[in-house]
């Protein structure tokens, strides 16, 4: 069976660590051409360092419009397409209300919802001309309970799930798949999780984190579906998370 991803060109934003850093690898060793987007260069060119595929870095922050409109036409003048935006860049704050800092909130929005809606628009018009594209959006299991530990966070994913179905059929007569991808607890970097030993206790030992490679695994698979197939959202916890 032939490769479905082989030679597809792949926006990643969030790209320098986590599942951005992962999915990157993956989808490197499926055959696909990368833009790998994030804040933290160095990191990126170390890791472009070590994949076998063409691989354009570009410095962007999603709360930065002109950023995310550039790292688009960047992808476009190299690689002539947009086959993938997988907007993957995201912001976690949990805690209680009161204790919150409503300027770290206003970024959070600003990455976690405006960011995506962004990237989304900005490949719109190249997908819809070629009659095919992927919008893949890293959401949260978040995104479909009510977590009390996290409201603004919550808030946020909640945005995210309702813009997904929401543009999902807007622009599915162009040949446009629209998903989200809601993991719950990953073990990596946004949760402050660093240590491999960590991530191996956590989640193989007390199975209570999923880890970044489970979620891009995710990601592969629901992109490798055959085009008459959309995963509008793809739900994934810990074997042992209790929600």
């Amino acid at each position: 069976m032939a490769n479905a991803l082989s030679g597809k060109v792949v926006i990643i934003t969030g790209a320098s660590s986590g599942i951005g850093a992962v999915a990157a690898r993956l989808l490197a060793e499926e055959g696909c051409k990368l833009t790998l987007a994030a804040r933290s260069v160095e990191k990126m060119q170390a890791l472009a360092a070590e994949l076998a595929t063409e691989t354009l870095v570009v410095k962007a922050d999603m709360t930065v419009g002109a950023d995310i409109t550039a790292m688009v036409e960047q992808t476009i003048q190299k690689f002539g397409r947009v086959d993938v935006m997988f907007a993957n860049a995201g912001v976690y704050i949990p805690g209680q209300m009161e204790d919150g800092d409503p300027n770290a909130w206003e970024n959070l929005m600003r990455v976690n919802v405006d960011g995506v809606m962004r990237c989304a628009h900005a490949v719109l018009p190249q997908m819809k001309a070629q009659g095919s594209g992927d919008i893949l959006v890293t959401s949260s299991i978040s995104g479909f309970i009510d977590i009390h530990w996290e409201p603004v966070y919550s808030a946020s994913k909640h945005a995210i799930q309702g813009f997904v179905h929401t543009v999902r059929r807007q622009v599915m007569k162009y040949g446009i798949r629209v998903g989200s991808l809601a993991p719950g607890a990953v073990a990596n970097e946004l949760w402050g999780i660093h240590d491999p030993a960590e991530i191996d206790r956590l989640s193989y030992q007390e199975r209570g984190y999923l880890r970044s490679e489970d979620v891009a695994r995710a990601a592969i698979f629901m992109l490798s579906q055959p085009p008459h197939v959309t995963i509008r959202d793809l739900v994934m916890l810990p074997q042992n998370q209790d929600l």
